[in-house]
């Protein structure tokens, strides 16, 4: 106890120059044989997963009276921080069909989707126009908020990620979890996503209305 090491959590992004973990000796002096078996005990620990995609494509689907590509600048920032070029933005209206061939001529390594209507269920347009393209549905929702909304898929080589409707702001979100993942080559199955919900509630969102909101207990009649 009088050697410590801590970690940022599992899976954790990190920029330039950012800290990893801290390593104090808690009282003045310990053993150097002690010093010895903590290293060796820590050893191989932390490992670093670098980016291994380098292009990306967003495609937008519009709803009359949506807001189009809101949102647009923020993905395109977090693509940034890991390494990855937007290289392709493109908008079709929000029907299967159509995004399906928006999918199928996509040539970059990652696709992500972002809807102007939310995706709600497993056979909703974006997830429907994906198994359309030729590709799958890997998992459909997630246990972290906000971001619940989120789908990711396979379509050959290509990684698909249907993107939560969140994604719009930069504050962090479930996206952000599956995309740094994805984007270094790890593997991110239904089991991986399941496990996210413990600590999975990032932020709780003040405009939402009861039954949140504290009630005074009812009065019989």
């Amino acid at each position: 106890p009088m050697i410590t090491l801590a970690t940022v959590p599992p899976f954790q992004q990190m920029a330039a120059g950012g800290m990893v973990a801290t390593i104090k000796i808690i009282s003045y002096a310990v053993p150097e044989a002690d010093v010895e078996r903590a290293c060796a005990a820590g050893r191989g620990a932390i490992r670093f997963a670098q980016p291994r995609m380098k292009r990306a494509a967003l495609i937008v689907t519009d709803i009359p009276g949506g807001v189009g590509d809101k949102g647009r600048d923020a993905i395109a920032a977090r693509l940034e921080a890991l390494d990855v070029e937007l290289a392709t933005v493109r908008r079709v209206p929000h029907r299967t069909q159509a995004l399906a061939e928006a999918i199928a001529d996509c040539g970059e390594e990652l696709v992500l989707i972002l809807t102007g209507s939310a995706t709600s269920d497993p056979d909703d347009v974006a997830p429907a126009a994906l198994r359309a393209a030729g590709g799958r549905v890997e998992r459909f929702g997630m246990p972290v908020d906000p971001g619940n909304l989120l789908f990711i898929g396979q379509r050959g080589a290509q990684s698909v990620i249907g993107l939560p409707g969140c994604a719009r702001s930069p504050a962090l979100n479930g996206a952000d979890w599956v995309l740094s993942r994805v984007v270094c080559g790890l593997e991110v199955t239904g089991a991986d996503i399941a496990a996210m919900g413990v600590g999975g509630l990032l932020k709780e969102i003040p405009t939402r209305p009861q039954p949140r909101a504290p009630r005074a207990p009812s009065t019989p009649a």
